[in-house]
């Protein structure tokens, strides 16, 4: 997979100069540039609802539930396409709409609450059985059963190593 390229500020505003003022097709500029049309696409809608603040960077931002829920909501109502609905409520990225979507489809509404991020902090450790000590001596009996069960599992190991070494065998000629 690539790595996603994040082009710089002038870069855009070039792109979408080329396209809005000289009236060059999205294409023809994405052909020169060597970029995908659908980044100038995009470029261009945030330029054309925002200005050109609408083509600088933006930092990781968390939206609220009900900010989730009022994007969801409008896309099912207006039959509005991801990169529409990118531009129009200025989300940078239409995966970040996706996965809203697919929240409010399973959970409904409370799939839209932000979730915590990273380890709990409190996070136990794994349950370990321990071995069982008794201040009693073992009785001859299960001391027997205990030796019992040892033979049985060397026994078994015995056997699939015995069943390997003669797989080998067979295999080389």
């Amino acid at each position: 997979m690539n790595k996603r390229i994040k082009y710089d500020y002038r870069y855009r505003l070039q792109c979408v100069e080329a396209v809005v003022k000289n009236n060059i097709p999205i294409s023809v500029v994405a052909a020169e540039k060597g970029i995908a049309d659908s980044n100038i696409r995009l470029w261009v809608g945030f330029y054309r609802l925002y200005g050109k603040d609408g083509l600088k960077g933006r930092k990781y931002k968390n939206y609220d539930a009900s900010f989730k829920l009022k994007v969801v909501q409008t896309i099912a109502k207006e039959f509005l396409s991801l990169k529409t609905a990118s531009a129009r409520f200025n989300i940078p990225s239409e995966a970040t709409i996706v996965k809203w979507k697919k929240g409010y489809e399973s959970e409904g509404a409370k799939g839209l609450n932000n979730k915590p991020k990273g380890r709990p902090p409190n996070m136990k450790p794994p349950i370990k059985p321990k071995a069982k000590k008794s201040s009693k001596p073992l009785t001859r009996e299960d001391e027997l059963l205990k030796e019992l069960e040892y033979l049985r599992a060397e026994n078994a190991l015995l056997k699939k190593l015995q069943a390997l070494v003669q797989a080998d065998k067979k295999q080389k000629p």
